[in-house]
């Protein structure tokens, strides 16, 4: 069945192609038919033809050659008859330029910009008006007229192009060149201003409360005050004109000058200065300690105040303070942020100067303990090297404390300080020899020095030196290196108005200094000349003594003004500077002279021959004085 539809269809398909070939061929004879029956005709049609193309202005035979010679250029046959000249006409009609006003619109294409971009943020720069320069030119452009603007005008396809200018007015006009990066960073760059919100009341004062803004507010002011009371000496001579006159005035005597001051009108007035110390880190640093203030009870017992020699502010660097008046204070030499006190109370204080707190962030306990101190710590210093070092601190309860600053709950190590194990020695100062941790002598208050030892068998008191006659307010052991070994030899100062020289190898005295008439506080070693050491006293004098030049009477003195005592005293490790502190809380800076801070080769040999020099006389003065009790008649 399937097969016999197939067959039908293929049959209908057949006969309607059939049917179209039939039209086909229908149509083509029709077409031939008209083109035969309009044949006759053409002879009138040409003879219209030329006469149409006479009236318009076109000659028949200029046409036709043109023509003729167009379509031999084409390559196109042309009938060789005269039947062809309507189609002749056709053609020439078809292919004759049609002419026509059109628009031109310009266009100027500016020059080639090099274009480079960084990380800065890029914002729009504003139209400034160029000067000319030298690298400009002139360009010729046109200007289209009025009449060029009719927007009603048409554009044939395939006229040609037209010429450039035409239709246009000349116009000069100034271009230019590329803008180089040169250029570029000469125009100045207008940026925009943020707009800065305005803060509230409560945004502020919680900015102003808040930690970061209190130390960077404290840190800038302390930049700001140092600038502040700087002074610079416009006038200075670098030529060497003044120089004379400097060199002629230190000659006439100004071998101790006073440099500056330092007393706060809240924290040093009315207390005592009880302890100096240089920074070994910082060299412009000064630690003054201060007991209590009588005349306000409301404020703090103990202050420990930080000063700066390089800037010329007068205001402390770093305030501290404690609720136990500071009877003495160090600088912890391995550790350049703490600064350790001790205090009336007995207690340790540890301050850190990178807390921004004025109070202790460590403190020993406050107990009745055997193990920590009881009684005034009046002497502190860290004693060791830079692995291996321990907090030294003696008190007037007879121990002596080595402590761990890592840990200040109970020291590593302490010492009953027992004389012939009946007595306690109540220490009021100690020192070490110079690379010597071991062996140390104290001062006490029955007027005895002694010696004693950390380690081995002969731990505590070993040997006594007795003199004085009242209590000793200060010892130091002589520290300056050099050929000559001096570092046996000590100081002592007293109650008694005397400072005198020992020897630790032997518990004779070998001289006495007796050219004050007050109480003397403190004695201290040069740092650097092996024969010069200072006193201070309860008259406000500060004395310094070169053996090398005399022995009976100092080689230079200063009175300190309104009639103030001086108690302390500490050389900086330069030697050219000393600092004695008073009981008005006042902290004085003195200039020593180089003629006699500055030692000379030979003061090494000129002082191991004083001090044999010494013994003589000492020896003399035994003997005689041996002599006359041997004569007195009460014997």
């Amino acid at each position: 069945m399937a097969d016999r539809d197939r067959k039908a269809e293929l049959e209908r398909k057949k006969a309607k192609l059939e049917a179209m070939r039939e039209e086909r061929k229908r149509k083509q004879e029709s077409l031939q038919e008209a083109s035969a029956g309009a044949t006759p005709e053409k002879k009138d049609l040409r003879a219209e033809t030329e006469e149409f193309l006479r009236e318009i202005g076109i000659p028949l035979t200029t046409t036709t050659d043109a023509g003729a010679s167009h379509q031999q250029q084409a390559g196109e046959q042309k009938p060789a008859d005269g039947t062809s000249v309507l189609q002749e006409a056709v053609y020439l009609a078809k292919n004759q330029a049609v002419l026509s006003f059109s628009k031109v619109t310009q266009t100027n294409l500016p020059p080639r910009d090099t274009v480079s971009y960084n990380k800065e943020t890029q914002t729009p720069k504003e139209t400034i008006e160029r000067e000319v320069r030298p690298r400009d030119f002139y360009a010729l452009t046109y200007v289209d007229s009025d009449e060029d603007n009719d927007s009603s005008l048409e554009v044939a396809v395939d006229t040609p192009p037209p010429i450039p200018g035409s239709g246009k007015m000349p116009h000069t006009s100034m271009h230019k060149p590329t803008e180089t990066p040169e250029d570029a960073a000469s125009v100045p760059v207008v940026e925009e201003k943020p707009v800065i919100r305005e803060l509230s009341e409560e945004e502020r004062r919680k900015i102003e409360m808040s930690e970061d803004f209190l130390n960077f507010f404290g840190r800038a002011s302390a930049i700001l005050e140092r600038a502040m009371f700087e002074e610079v000496d416009i006038f200075t001579d670098y030529s060497g004109a003044d120089s004379e006159e400097q060199r002629g005035g230190q000659l006439e005597g100004e071998q101790l000058k006073l440099n500056r001051q330092f007393f706060d009108e809240r924290w040093s007035k009315h207390r005592t200065v009880t302890s100096l110390d240089w920074s070994t880190q910082y060299p412009e640093l000064l630690l003054a300690s201060y007991n209590s203030n009588q005349e306000n009870p409301n404020e703090p017992e103990g202050v420990a105040l930080v000063w700066n020699i390089k800037f010329k502010k007068s205001t402390p660097e770093y305030i501290f303070h404690c609720p136990s008046p500071v009877t003495s204070a160090c600088f912890a030499k391995f550790h350049p942020n703490l600064i350790v006190g001790g205090t009336y109370s007995g207690q340790i204080m540890v301050w850190d100067n990178r807390s921004h707190k004025h109070t202790p962030v460590q403190r020993t306990p406050l107990s009745a303990l055997a193990v920590t101190h009881t009684h005034p710590v009046y002497w502190i210093d860290v004693v060791g090297s830079q692995n291996a070092h321990n907090l030294v601190s003696i008190s007037t309860d007879g121990k002596i404390c080595f402590w761990n600053l890592d840990m200040l709950t109970q020291p590593q190590d302490s010492l009953e300080l027992q004389h012939k194990q009946n007595r306690t020695v109540a220490s009021w100062c100690c020192s070490f020899p110079y690379g010597d941790f071991n062996n140390y002598v104290v001062g006490s208050e029955d007027g005895a020095v002694y010696t004693a030892c950390r380690h081995g068998s002969k731990s505590g008191i070993n040997e006594i030196f007795e003199s004085h006659q009242g209590p000793v307010t200060g010892v130091d052991c002589h520290s300056v290196p050099g050929p000559v070994d001096f570092s046996p030899y000590f100081l002592s100062s007293s109650f008694d108005w005397t400072v005198k020289l020992w020897n630790m190898k032997e518990t004779r005295l070998l001289h006495s200094f007796e050219d004050n008439s007050d109480y003397i506080f403190d004695v201290k070693w040069s740092p650097i000349h092996p024969a010069l050491f200072s006193t201070v006293d309860g008259s406000g004098r500060l004395d310094l003594w070169n053996l090398n030049i005399d022995t009976e009477v100092p080689s230079a003195s200063v009175v300190v003004e309104n009639n103030a005592g001086l108690n302390k005293c500490r050389w900086h490790q330069g030697g050219h500077t000393i600092a004695a502190g008073d009981d008005n809380g006042k902290v004085h800076i003195y200039d020593v002279g180089e003629p006699l801070a500055v030692p000379r080769p030979d003061d090494w040999s000129k002082f191991s021959h004083t001090l044999q020099e010494l013994k003589l006389e000492q020896a003399e003065q035994e003997e005689d004085s041996a002599s006359l009790l041997s004569q007195s008649p009460l014997r």
